[in-house]
């Protein structure tokens, strides 16, 4: 029976990363595609990583809220601290902030879930990954990297694939972008157990040398000045 069961959600996320590819990236299909994954043998390999690291169990423990930005106290921060480049993002992009799916977390699988959508974007800022395709894939590879959060493993090993056999042309720039990702992933401390709440004040430049990350996408072609 558990075999089924296993069969039966493999397929279904099969179709889930067959949603995210045919409507490009939409929130609500990669938000399916992250929860089938909450009760599964690939979420609970994650959450035994996640336990051997101090810093994010204390976290997880404590069931640290999930991240409720407020944009419109952020964006008068100044652009070099984390706060205010955060929330000039969301604004470029055009991003609804609180667009993030509801979720309960009161097992460790939900919370570590809704912790890693709610930051999805401030690791695009801490590491300097662009929003574009490759960017995307560059900071899905920190924390697949980091912590094998299963949904993002999945996506960019569909990514690569798809890449190599559909857009030969793009195979290049999107390994390079992942590589760089994986590399920072390893260098860094892990970005899941950063408190930004209570940093938003902090120039970006500290919060990138209290993590490790010393090696920034920015200038990169996949990167946020770019």
């Amino acid at each position: 029976m558990a075999r089924f069961q296993t069969l039966l959600q493999a397929v279904n996320q099969m179709r889930l990363l067959a949603d995210v590819r045919r409507s490009q990236g939409d929130l609500k299909d990669i938000a399916d595609l992250v929860d089938s994954f909450i009760e599964t043998p690939q979420m609970e390999a994650c959450l035994e990583r996640v336990r051997q690291l101090p810093s994010v169990a204390a976290l997880m423990d404590e069931r640290y809220p999930p991240l409720q930005p407020d944009i419109e106290t952020l964006q008068h921060l100044p652009e070099t601290t984390l706060g205010g480049r955060y929330a000039r993002l969301i604004q470029q992009q055009g991003y609804d902030p609180e667009f993030f799916r509801p979720r309960p977390v009161e097992s460790e699988g939900e919370w570590l879930t809704q912790r890693v959508a709610t930051t999805h974007d401030i690791h695009h800022v801490v590491s300097g990954f662009s929003t574009r395709r490759e960017g995307e894939s560059g900071v899905l590879a920190i924390t697949a990297s980091q912590i094998g959060f299963p949904a993002y493993v999945m996506l960019n090993s569909a990514a690569t694939l798809a890449s190599f056999r559909l857009e030969p042309q793009h195979h290049g720039e999107l390994s390079q972008a992942i590589s760089h990702g994986v590399s920072i992933g390893f260098r860094a401390q892990p970005l899941i157990s950063a408190r930004w709440e209570e940093g938003w004040e902090r120039p970006l430049d500290d919060w990138r040398v209290e993590l490790g990350i010393d090696n920034p996408a920015d200038q990169a072609s996949y990167g946020m000045d770019q």
